[in-house]
């Protein structure tokens, strides 16, 4: 009797090699990031690209806030088509973090996705940096 796992078989092991490594190239995780932020190997733009409402509320440390729909040639002048951008949003439920990094491919930048999000990185045990304005900062801005 097969299970249910093995019902399809699984992909020649050079096949399965090119898929998992070119997903490496697309996305990082929470504590890659976390990793290098510690070290300060700092190489990448960390992006929350959620309003700024939910970025006041609590964003990884050393992420700057541009929401999706601010990634704009206009918004990003300043930034050189060699900077890499790590995206992320709320977490697994979100795409956010996804159409963001197509936009930034859209413009010609080189992104990744941090898989998980803020869910992810308070999942791996990780703090959040809080702003004070989120106390009294009312409505969104996603």
């Amino acid at each position: 009797m097969t299970s249910l796992v093995c019902e399809i078989p699984a992909a020649p092991s050079a096949i399965a090699l090119m898929h998992f490594s070119n997903r490496l190239t697309f996305e990082t995780d929470c504590s890659d990031v976390f990793s290098s932020l510690e070290a300060g190997a700092v190489d990448f733009v960390l992006v929350d690209v959620r309003g700024p409402v939910a970025f006041e509320r609590g964003h990884i440390p050393g992420a700057i806030n541009i929401p999706t729909r601010r990634l704009t040639v206009e918004g990003l002048a300043d930034y050189p088509k060699t900077t890499v951008f790590v995206v992320y949003c709320a977490g697994p439920h979100c795409n956010g973090a996804n159409k963001a990094a197509v936009k930034l491919a859209a413009l010609d930048y080189p992104v990744k996705e941090m898989i998980g999000g803020v869910t992810g990185w308070l999942d791996e045990g990780f703090q959040l940096s809080v702003e004070q304005a989120a106390k009294t900062a009312i409505g969104c801005e996603c």
